[in-house]
């Protein structure tokens, strides 16, 4: 009956989770693993573990969609690939060997979960979103890729045609998230759609799909080392996908009624308090305070 109670309190939890992320725009995987943290007593590589099915299920169920509408950009998302795959599995690598064989590694691993939520914090806070961003020039290795694309869009009834450029400045960051991404288990679009934006100079609706497509690969390589660890628990993983996905199918119906502004706010002061909590958890937890 204890299994069961606590299955019970994550799909309601994760129910709540997946009605607010496509409302204020944050992702799942974001709030889902320190609030857990946070607030669950479930070991930290199990719920790192199910951070990643959450982010990877949200993933293919629209990458496949947005590959059709031409909105997701398959050879920029390969290349980036290429390094945050690697990226992604070291961090997972890194971040269970840290949990495992280091002396009160999980204690450290949550200290520097509610950090990285800080620094999430501040990018999600300052960075700015352009909807067809303006690219004069392109480098010549993004031009030789040709990481360029169209798609016809509704709201002006055209085809819009766009160039990605700065692929040698983007890919170090692209890098740094995988690392991020698979050491905490967290979904990566909250610094994908940034750099490849305001970076990059993709149209926002590209952006945020190729972000997506980008996620179905990091993810999925970096949970195959949490599957092979042992790290996920389908008595967590199940509810909690299930939660999420019920949770979103009805916030995107009240996201059409609703401010987004209001909401992202508030849960821009959720992830606020999250990190300090997981960081007061792991400092207890060392004997700190």
């Amino acid at each position: 009956m204890e299994y069961v109670m606590w299955m019970v309190l994550l799909f309601a939890f994760t129910f709540l989770i997946g009605i607010i992320a496509p409302i204020s725009g944050v992702g799942g995987g974001v709030l889902f693993v320190p609030l857990t943290t946070a607030f669950f007593p479930f070991n930290i590589d199990f719920v790192r573990g199910a951070g990643l099915a959450i982010a990877l299920t949200s993933a293919l169920s629209s990458s496949p969609r947005l590959l059709e509408k031409g909105l997701a950009n398959l050879r920029a998302s390969i290349v980036i690939a290429t390094v945050s795959i690697a990226s992604s599995i070291a961090g997972s690598v890194l971040g269970l060997w840290i949990t495992n064989e280091m002396p009160e590694g999980k204690h450290y691993i949550t200290i520097a979960l509610g950090i990285s939520l800080f620094f999430i914090f501040a990018v999600m806070v300052k960075s700015k979103r352009v909807e067809f961003p303006e690219v004069d020039s392109v480098d010549s290795i993004s031009a030789k890729l040709d990481l360029s694309g169209r798609w016809y869009e509704p709201s002006r009834d055209e085809v819009i045609e766009y160039r990605l450029t700065r692929l040698p400045y983007s890919l170090p960051a692209f890098a740094g998230v995988g690392l991020v991404a698979g050491m905490f288990g967290l979904g990566a679009g909250w610094a994908n759609v940034p750099v490849l934006n305001l970076l990059m100079g993709a149209p926002l609706r590209v952006a945020v799909s190729t972000s997506m497509l980008i996620i179905t690969l990091n993810d999925a390589a970096a949970m195959w080392v949490y599957i092979a660890r042992g790290a996920v628990l389908p008595l967590i993983v199940v509810p909690s996908v299930f939660g999420v996905t019920l949770g979103a199918r009805i916030g995107a119906m009240i996201a059409e009624k609703v401010r987004p502004r209001v909401i992202r706010l508030v849960v821009l002061g959720i992830m606020l308090f999250a990190a300090i909590l997981d960081i007061e958890k792991g400092l207890a937890g060392l004997g700190v305070i």
